[in-house]
């Protein structure tokens, strides 16, 4: 009786929904169900964002059917009420892949008004430098607040999760403090790190690595055609896309 939905959902812009897929399931299916329809007559603009969680202890093919049929339940229910278009998506995590991340980076990318923007500033630096993928990280968390409109795949997260994971760890030994805008120098060094490593990825591929502050950091996966010895190029585009990007997110 004393709940009150306003308190609970007014300044709230996405709901996360985990449900178990080793588990019985159709009683959160229920419960998901009518949070949906409440949320649709008072509050239709909530993105929700259905986690169907522990998908690894699944041989492939029952994962799909689980994946389909939950799915399928939350439509029908939905579609019954008359809400066909209500603002829904599902995804297949667990926390033995990156499948988690790259979930969250997405539910992360809805909330983004600039999101076209950086889209936009991604793809011009893809195409004049020739790279195959490029995504703005942030760092603490290994979430990609936006990356570049061709198609995205787990495998070139994970490579770019691993060469995170590797660069948090060395800057806890060697890294210096530094403020979130990086523009300026400090005594203590420079403002900005980057890197760029040789990596074996179906052939001879690149990884770039350059920070825009302290949280935030550009990662490109490159072909043969982006090699080292066009590192002079690379830098002078990454430069001036991160010039764009101050000015998207000042401060």
């Amino acid at each position: 009786d004393t709940y009150d939905g306003e308190a609970t959902f007014g300044e709230i812009d996405a709901i996360i929904w985990v449900i178990d897929a080793q588990d019985e399931y159709l009683d959160a299916i229920d419960a998901l169900n009518d949070t949906i329809l409440t949320l649709q007559t008072r509050f239709p603009t909530i993105n929700v964002e259905v986690f169907v969680h522990k998908v690894d202890g699944l041989s492939d093919d029952y994962k799909s059917d689980t994946f389909r049929d939950i799915i399928q339940r939350v439509q029908d229910e939905l579609s019954d009420a008359g809400y066909n278009n209500a603002p829904v998506s599902f995804y297949q995590t667990s926390i033995f892949d990156d499948s988690i991340f790259e979930a969250f980076s997405k539910v992360i990318q809805k909330l983004i008004p600039q999101l076209p923007t950086l889209e936009t500033l991604l793809n011009n630096l893809c195409s004049k430098c020739q790279m195959e993928k490029a995504y703005l990280f942030d760092m603490q968390s290994k979430i990609y607040i936006a990356t570049d409109t061709s198609p995205t795949d787990i495998s070139s997260y994970e490579i770019c999760s691993g060469y995170i994971d590797m660069v948090v760890d060395i800057s806890e030994i060697f890294g210096w403090d530094r403020p979130a805008d990086s523009g300026e120098m400090v005594d203590q060094g420079i403002q900005e790190g980057e890197s760029l490593v040789t990596m074996g990825r179906r052939g001879n591929s690149y990884l770039y690595l350059r920070e825009i502050n302290k949280y935030l950091a550009l990662i490109c996966l490159m072909g043969e055609e982006s090699s080292a010895d066009k590192k002079v190029l690379i830098d002078y585009n990454v430069s001036r896309f991160k010039e764009a990007l101050l000015k998207v997110f000042p401060g």
